[in-house]
């Protein structure tokens, strides 16, 4: 038979807030010299700590819904989502259930659109560390990412194809970097992919329906693996389905050496979480006016910048896109465009040589600096046509031979003979000049 691919991710990512989402602990799970010395009582979830909410991971959390196009609930809250695993100390996870802060939004990729359940924010976990003491097999706690401000990103099941999950995925990333949020390092796990997969027949497509299954791939560190464990899983189940098999719904890892999934247990409903509102935190009310404040706070959206950048500097897409990534790029790369510009550069060649690497640079680097090396780089000699006009007619008389090549049609010469030009020449002329003055020379001949 042949079956639909019915896909929906989600994506968690971690917001680099100076503090941790709950308490006042340092935010630096990545960077900490030691395990667990950014903790305390609350983190640690030990009784009596009080959370007390971190508003600018809030705010984070509703510029993101509104740079990919969510509405917003004026009135939100924090749950209790309860279950018991060593990572989670307090047996219960401080999340969002019925209100998340965001709704409804959308995401444009190549491959068509994903439209996007909800964005909602919760606290990280703890890490396990899997090692060996004395030569026995332990698991360690680190509680230095306990309550990190962690927000999830839930999409509708509109995903066809593992292509366009790894395009929404990208996008997702490239908007929290784009925003200054996050920096959704996969290698860290400061950003983690789950996808939910189920195979449609066409007698459900028929009747609109969606299957009545669905596995959850959890905790897939990098767009390639999803990829693969989306394939492996769709060629997996079209064997179930067509043996007349039930698929359990069921929560599977992926084993990317092996690049096939692997059961780690049933999976879990809403009910199994007994959500209930948080008694320690207050509900939220927001303004629709300070939403339009945060609204006129985010940056151009990627394709107006780059507009704009070639309105105002003749710089082409291919170039401007590679100077998009963070606020911090943007803004030194705006403050680059103009010291050329007002420098009578060409912004175009520049961004060219830098994204070429024929000068060396960084976004550290004051972009005068920058600016003076590429016109050092590119400067060329003053010279009149008659100087290169000459130069051309003696390197034609000292190489008949290879004239009469390159006047039969042998193109691969005009190197040779730009190359003798030049150090006739001794003098750093633009190579067009040069190609012309070659060109005009052996028409002559």
């Amino acid at each position: 038979m042949t079956y639909e691919l019915i896909c929906g991710l989600e994506i968690h990512t971690e917001l680099k807030t100076k503090s941790k989402m709950f308490c006042g602990c340092t935010n630096d799970p990545f960077g900490a010299a030691q395990p667990n010395i950014h903790t305390c009582p609350v983190c640690l979830g030990m009784p009596g700590g009080l959370p007390v909410t971190n508003a600018k991971a809030i705010e984070w959390t509703i510029k993101l819904g509104l740079f990919l196009g969510c509405k917003i609930n004026l009135t939100s809250k924090f749950d209790r989502k309860n279950y018991f695993y060593p990572d989670l100390a307090k047996g219960y996870q401080i999340s969002q259930y019925d209100l998340p802060f965001c709704y409804d939004g959308l995401v444009k990729t190549e491959f068509g659109p994903v439209r996007i359940t909800r964005i909602h924010l919760e606290e990280d976990t703890a890490k396990l560390v899997h090692s060996q003491i004395d030569g026995e097999k332990v698991t360690l706690i680190d509680f230095n990412r306990s309550s990190v401000p962690l927000v999830e990103i839930v999409s509708e099941p509109d995903i066809k194809s593992a292509a366009q999950a790894m395009a929404y995925a990208h996008k997702i990333r490239e908007a929290v970097r784009y925003l200054g949020i996050g920096d959704a390092d996969m290698e860290k796990g400061g950003m983690r992919l789950e996808a939910n997969i189920s195979l449609r027949t066409e007698a459900e497509k028929a009747q609109n329906k969606l299957p009545n299954y669905k596995v959850e791939v959890k905790n897939i560190n990098s767009f390639n693996f999803m990829g693969q464990a989306i394939d492996y899983e769709i060629k997996r189940q079209t064997v179930l389905l067509d043996k007349g098999e039930k698929i359990p719904q069921q929560t599977l890892g992926f084993d990317s050496k092996t690049g096939k999934t692997f059961i780690q247990r049933s999976k879990e409903n809403a009910a199994d979480y007994r959500y209930f509102p948080d008694p320690d935190l207050p509900t939220f009310k927001f303004t629709t006016e300070q939403i339009e404040t945060w609204r006129q706070e985010l940056p151009l959206p990627k394709d107006k910048m780059l507009s704009e950048w070639e309105n105002k500097y003749g710089l082409s897409n291919k170039y401007a896109s590679q100077f998009l990534e963070t606020p911090a790029e943007i803004a030194w790369a705006e403050s680059l465009w103009q010291q050329a510009h007002a420098s009578e550069a060409s912004v175009e060649q520049l961004a060219n040589f830098m994204i070429n690497k024929k000068i060396a640079w960084h976004i550290n680097e004051e972009p005068k600096t920058i600016v003076e090396r590429f016109l050092k780089t590119t400067k060329v000699d003053a010279i009149d046509d008659h100087e290169i006009e000459q130069a051309v007619q003696t390197v034609f008389a000292a190489n008949p031979k290879e004239v009469e090549r390159f006047q039969n049609g042998e193109q691969k010469l005009q190197g040779f003979f730009m190359g003798q030009v030049m150090r006739q020449l001794g003098k750093k002329v633009e190579p067009k000049i040069i190609l012309q003055a070659i060109v005009k020379q052996s028409n002559k001949d």
